[in-house]
């Protein structure tokens, strides 16, 4: 195993520290190879003609299409303005009839070109502890429905909102659905252990004891997203949300895992960058 190591100082000081994968790129001990090939445009652009929004000064660039592009500068020299307030808000309004205020240009021109713009920015998917991958793709209210369909559920006049950890009647009230617990350290950073009535299962013994193919709503929350792509290859409507999970590399993860621990989990480690 590679030992990683952590160092600060002048890049020249970085540059002699064996480990540090920072080091290693500056140093050139490591390298990017620019590829032999690159993907050509499609012929077609988006062109921003006069943008004079805070730092612009009347300037013309044109973005190809076809390709994955980048726009880079010094900070402060107006990379975020030309991007999210000029070009983005100008076409939030042209095609999807937004009402945002675009920043200042003579014209953007291209936009024909498109049918679609997606604004992916850093706020975070998750804030709260109870959003996983299950509730933020919305097949988690599919498969509230199945369960709430089942025959066991019908007895017992159980509707949806029983498959629900969010709200009393089906969820474990020790833990409020979130089957763990915090324990506040006063020096140190919360702890968080699992809710010694439901074992961290988040709900109730009632509600566990409906069975949809013989697993609870506990069991398909602890399935991994390929092992639930398996489960419900039968459900195309459920299927095809995870289906995109999948094909973006997120085979492996659980679809209870909460994004509050994963972030957490992704700010602790960079603490101890190289």
């Amino acid at each position: 195993m590679a030992v990683m190591s952590w160092h600060n100082g002048t890049a020249e000081e970085v540059k002699k520290v064996e480990g540090s994968i920072t080091g290693d790129y500056l140093s050139g001990r490591k390298q990017i190879h620019v590829p032999e090939k690159r993907r050509k445009s499609n012929g077609k652009a988006i062109e921003v003609k006069g943008a004079t929004e805070h730092n612009l000064k009347n300037i013309n660039v044109k973005f190809p299409l076809g390709q994955f592009i980048c726009v880079t500068g010094v900070s402060g020299s107006g990379k975020s303005t030309l991007v999210n307030e000029v070009l983005y808000k100008t076409l939030e309004k042209e095609i999807n009839g937004s009402n945002v205020k675009a920043g200042k240009c003579k014209e953007v021109k291209g936009i024909e070109n498109i049918d679609k713009i997606i604004n992916i920015d850093q706020s975070p998917i998750g804030r709260t502890p109870r959003s996983n991958p299950a509730t933020y793709t919305g097949v988690f209210d599919y498969i509230r429905d199945l369960f709430a369909g089942t025959n066991e559920a019908k007895m017992r006049g159980y509707d949806k909102g029983r498959f629900s950890f969010n709200v009393p009647g089906g969820r474990c009230e020790a833990c409020s659905g979130d089957g763990v617990l915090k324990i506040e350290m006063h020096f140190l950073s919360d702890i968080y252990v699992p809710c010694e009535v439901c074992k961290g299962k988040r709900y109730n013994k009632e509600t566990l004891e409906v069975k949809y193919k013989g697993k609870t709503i506990s069991d398909v929350l602890d399935m991994t997203v390929e092992e639930a792509l398996d489960f419900f290859q039968n459900l195309p409507r459920i299927k095809n949300k995870i289906q995109t999970l999948y094909d973006v590399g997120l085979g492996y993860i659980k679809l209870r895992t909460t994004f509050y621990y994963f972030i957490w989990w992704r700010s602790t480690k960079s603490k101890t960058c190289n």
